[in-house]
């Protein structure tokens, strides 16, 4: 029996797909993918091996996908869109894959929020801003719970990034503000992050809701809330402040 592989295959643009990620599509007899959400270049890095699309199948279709090749000694991977422990439903297979014996080997890969915040050409975190980054999604069909509800994590004020909540954009806007964000607070919306079709939508909690309504973004898009996006003011890092020493570097110039 073989090992199966969940490989993230990054956020859509092909060369951001990890070196170890190419390799496995290229040598797997089986691959499984997320659908729509792998790009076409992707899954044709699969030269030999067949491809099964995992939007059309059920879990326990998945499941035995997975079993019975990997019992066969097959090359497994199980593709995910980018990094597949965020949002991905890994641990569901993973466990019903050990409890038959087969392990499971992980391969990380970009996720859209970083693809995002590089497409925006920001920082994620500042001094004198913020230094926490929350990643999370608004309750639909899957309940939050209450101590994670946007309300509550908004009064926070970090770095708040939805995945899968485009479509209750004006919630968000609602609850961030109910949380203690200004109206002003700067929003930035990526559609598609580092796909050729990547569309950027900049705003404030008071209009952002009306401008993505206006561009039809209803999926797979990415929302930031955080005055990160356009500060007012902030600290420049200390880690390359002449007065500033560490492991590496003395300080250059003394404090008076």
């Amino acid at each position: 029996m073989s090992d199966v592989f969940f490989v993230g295959c990054g956020p859509g643009d092909p060369d951001l797909i990890t070196v170890k990620a190419k390799k496995l599509i290229q040598k797997a007899d089986v691959v499984v993918y997320s659908g729509s959400l792998i790009p076409e270049p992707i899954l044709k890095l699969c030269k030999k091996g067949k491809l099964y699309d995992a939007a059309k199948l059920v879990r326990e279709e998945i499941f035995d996908l997975l079993l019975k090749n990997a019992k066969k000694d097959k090359l497994v991977v199980r593709l995910h869109d980018g990094d597949p422990s965020i949002y991905g439903a890994i641990k569901e297979q993973i466990d019903n894959l050990e409890k038959k014996g087969i392990k499971s080997t992980v391969v990380p890969g970009v996720t859209a929020f970083l693809a995002s915040a590089a497409a925006l050409g920001m920082q994620l975190t500042l001094p004198g801003v913020t230094q926490t980054i929350i990643v999370t999604r608004a309750e639909s069909r899957t309940k939050v719970p209450k101590r994670e509800k946007i309300s509550e994590l908004a009064k926070h004020k970090a770095t708040l990034i939805f995945y899968l909540s485009i479509q209750l954009i004006s919630n968000l806007v609602t609850e961030a503000i109910a949380g203690g964000y200004k109206k002003s607070t700067p929003v930035a919306v990526v559609y598609r992050a580092s796909w050729k079709d990547q569309k950027i939508i900049k705003g404030t909690l008071e209009d952002i809701a009306k401008k993505i309504k206006e561009e039809k973004i209803t999926r797979t898009a990415i929302v930031i809330i955080s005055d990160v996006i356009d500060p007012e003011t902030y600290e420049y890092s200390k880690l390359y402040d002449k007065e500033f020493s560490h492991g590496y570097r003395k300080a250059k110039l003394k404090k008076s």
